[in-house]
């Protein structure tokens, strides 16, 4: 079961973090001439800045109720994810 909690919340991470990034152009790319000429301009490749948001996880006590052997259900006490997400502030 905590596999299954921890491959879910692996999958959510990665989901926020793929959407959750702010990535601005800083510079233009410039190709070389295709000259064999080595003395002229050797290119340039774009530059970005990226921000990417600060993902806090943490693992805190919560009650919820689980199956017991006997498949009556009782309240139990376990650590679940907590997940704070801050996405970087448009500039």
């Amino acid at each position: 079961m905590l596999k299954k909690w921890t491959s879910i919340s692996a999958a959510m991470l990665i989901g926020v973090a793929s959407v959750g990034c702010d990535v601005e152009k800083t510079r233009e790319g410039v190709m070389p001439d295709v000259d064999v000429d080595v003395s002229g301009d050797p290119g340039q490749l774009p530059a970005y800045d990226v921000d990417a948001p600060d993902v806090d996880v943490s693992m805190e006590k919560k009650k919820v109720k689980v199956p017991d052997v006997d498949v009556k259900m009782k309240e139990s006490e376990i650590s679940v994810p907590d997940v704070d997400v801050n996405v970087p502030a448009d500039e």
